[in-house]
């Protein structure tokens, strides 16, 4: 069993606000429920908006370099509010979700600055991975009656939009704003495989 993972501060340093809170080593589980991935994309003259539900989980390591983030999007699930875009996004124009189940993002290298986390890895769209590097806020979640802590973290990329859709389509713009909200919950079960 992994030790259940805390909050953990410099020595003698108090957090100011503003700061981020640092991690004990451990490992961290993305909750489901309360996780997912929001884009912005222009079509036709107009921002689409949707989500897509997250998984995934985070390992902390000493040296801290050493830690690993892995996440998954279900391209099945796309939601946008419109039944009908939801199956054009899902189909084999864009997401082509049969074919492609998930996009996922595993990262290469993790650090912890005063300002906060910043990842460096490699995003899965279809059959290509794109090197993508972010930056994330770490936050303190409200903590459930007797159990410790969880956190939410926060993260802001752009993607080509030729990642998700090798047509050519004059009204579909080059970025996609991707926001990500992962609430985590400390993970106390045997960790016998990871993804690699």
């Amino acid at each position: 069993m992994t030790a259940t993972p805390d909050i953990q501060l410099k020595p003698d340093i108090q957090l100011k606000p503003g700061e981020q809170p640092r991690l004990a080593s451990g490992d961290w589980r993305v909750s489901p429920a309360h996780s997912h991935a929001s884009f912005g994309a222009r079509l036709a003259g107009r921002c689409v908006r949707g989500q897509l539900p997250l998984t995934g989980h985070l390992q902390i390591n000493e040296p801290i370099e050493q830690s690993m983030v892995w996440l998954s999007a279900s391209t099945s699930a796309v939601s946008t509010g419109s039944p009908v875009l939801n199956r054009v996004l899902a189909g084999p124009a864009f997401l082509d979700a049969r074919a492609y189940p998930e996009i996922s993002f595993r990262s290469d290298l993790l650090v912890w600055v005063p300002a906060g986390w910043r990842a460096v890895g490699h995003l899965q769209v279809k059959d290509a991975e794109h090197e993508l590097a972010c930056q994330f806020g770490v936050h303190l979640d409200a903590a459930r009656p007797g159990g410790a802590p969880g956190l939410v973290i926060a993260c802001t990329w752009v993607i080509d939009s030729a990642w998700v859709t090798s047509q050519r389509i004059p009204a579909l713009g080059r970025r996609i704003a991707m926001t990500c909200s992962l609430h985590l919950d400390p993970d106390t079960r045997a960790t016998t495989h990871r993804p690699v």
